[in-house]
C-alpha cells in the first residue's frame, strides 16, 4: 500500500486520539476548547496573510495567461472573450466561471490506452461533479456554523439553513451539505487511491486534508444525528471564544472536542498546504491577466537601469590604442 496514504491516515487518527485522551483522562477541556482554537485562528490568519503578501510581491512582468480560444486580433476574426480575454471585463467573466463553476475542470479529459494500443481521450465528468459538490458543500457547511458565534442567528444564515434543509425528513433537520461533503470527500479519496496514475503522483500532503475533512464531516454527522451533545453548552463555548470571554461548560462531550480539534488542525494546516489554492486562484497570473499583448506594448517594470556605454564614448576612450593596434576608427586622433 502507498506509504504516503498510511502516514496521512496515521496522523489523522492521531488527531482523533490526542483530544480524546486529553479530555477524558487529563481533563484538559480548557486547553482543547480555548487555547487550541485561538492558536489555530492566529496561525491561519498570519499564515494566509503572509502567503498572500508573498504572492502579491512576486513580479509578473509579462502577460502569461493560459488560453483556450482565439485571441482578439483583426475585426473579422471572432475572438473568445472568456477563454482568451483581452479586457478587464473578460477577465472578470473568466474568473467568475472558474471560481463558481470550475470551468477548466469541466473540460478536463483523461487519457487511456484501449484494446489494440489505441490512445484515446475521455471526458472526466465525475471529477468535476465531485469537486463541485465537495467545494459547495464545504462552503455551505462552514457558513452554517457561523450561527454558533451569534446569540441571534443572522437572517442570511437562516436562509442558507432553510435551503440546505429543504428536503426535511423528520427531526432533527437533515442538512444536505454535511452529507454531500462527507461522500464527496470519500469519492475524492477513493479516486486518489484507486486510479494508479493519480495514486502514483499523490503525497501525504494530498491524502491528509481529505482524511481530516472526512473525519470532521463524520464527527459532525455523528453529533447531529446519532450522538447526544448539549448544543446550548457548545454555543456558549463558541460564543465566548468569539467575544474573547471564553467559558468552558462542564457538560460538553469529548466527541465535540475531537471535532473542534480536527477543525483547528485543518485551519492551522491550511496556509501551508495545497488548500491555499482557494486564495491563490485570485492571484494567479495565468488566469487574472488579460491577453492584450497585440493591443498594448508591455515593458518589464522590474528591468534594472543599465548604464549605456555607446560606441562613440568607447572610441573616444580607446582611440589612440585602437590606432596603434591598427583597428579602424571613425574619427582620427586630434
Amino acid at each position: 500500500m502507498n506509504i504516503h496514504y498510511l502516514f496521512a491516515l496515521f496522523v489523522a487518527l492521531l488527531c482523533i486520539f490526542i483530544p480524546y485522551a486529553g479530555v477524558e483522562f487529563a481533563h484538559m477541556q480548557t486547553f482543547f476548547g480555548v487555547f487550541i482554537p485561538y492558536l489555530a485562528i492566529v496561525i491561519f490568519t498570519v499564515g494566509v496573510i503572509s502567503k498572500m503578501l508573498s504572492w502579491v510581491k512576486r513580479p509578473v512582468p509579462f502577460r502569461i495567461p493560459t488560453t483556450c480560444g482565439q485571441q482578439k486580433s483583426l475585426p473579422w476574426i471572432k475572438s473568445n472573450c472568456i477563454d482568451n480575454p483581452s479586457s478587464f471585463f473578460g477577465v472578470i467573466l473568466r474568473m467568475a466561471f472558474e471560481i463558481l463553476t470550475f470551468r477548466s475542470l469541466f473540460r478536463n479529459t483523461k487519457s487511456t490506452i484501449k484494446e489494440g494500443n489505441k490512445f484515446s481521450y475521455e471526458w472526466e465528468i465525475f471529477l468535476w461533479v465531485g469537486a463541485l459538490a465537495f467545494h459547495y458543500a464545504f462552503f455551505v457547511t462552514l457558513f452554517r456554523h457561523f450561527r454558533l458565534f451569534f446569540e441571534n442567528t443572522p437572517v442570511c444564515i437562516q436562509i442558507v439553513e432553510s435551503l440546505d434543509g429543504l428536503m426535511q425528513i423528520g427531526l432533527p433537520i437533515i442538512y444536505m451539505s454535511g452529507i454531500v461533503l462527507f461522500f464527496a470527500a470519500c469519492y475524492l479519496l477513493f479516486r486518489r487511491t484507486y486510479i494508479p496514475q493519480v495514486r502514483y503522483g499523490s503525497l501525504s500532503a494530498d491524502f491528509f486534508p481529505l482524511f481530516l475533512i472526512i473525519t470532521i464531516a463524520g464527527t459532525g454527522i455523528y453529533m447531529r444525528y446519532f450522538g447526544k451533545v448539549d448544543i446550548v453548552a457548545i454555543k456558549e463555548l463558541t460564543a465566548g471564544i468569539f467575544s474573547f470571554s471564553p467559558k468552558v461548560p462542564e457538560n460538553v462531550s469529548s466527541i465535540f472536542y475531537i471535532h473542534l480539534f480536527l477543525v483547528c488542525v485543518l485551519f492551522a494546516y491550511f496556509p501551508f498546504s495545497k488548500l491555499m489554492h482557494a486564495g491563490g486562484i485570485f492571484l494567479s497570473p495565468t488566469r487574472n491577466l488579460a491577453n492584450n499583448s497585440r493591443i498594448k506594448r508591455h515593458i518589464n517594470p522590474w528591468n534594472p537601469k543599465v548604464k549605456i556605454h555607446t560606441y562613440e564614448a568607447y572610441e573616444n576612450e580607446f582611440r589612440e590604442k585602437m590606432i596603434e593596434a591598427g583597428l579602424p576608427v571613425e574619427k582620427e586622433g586630434a
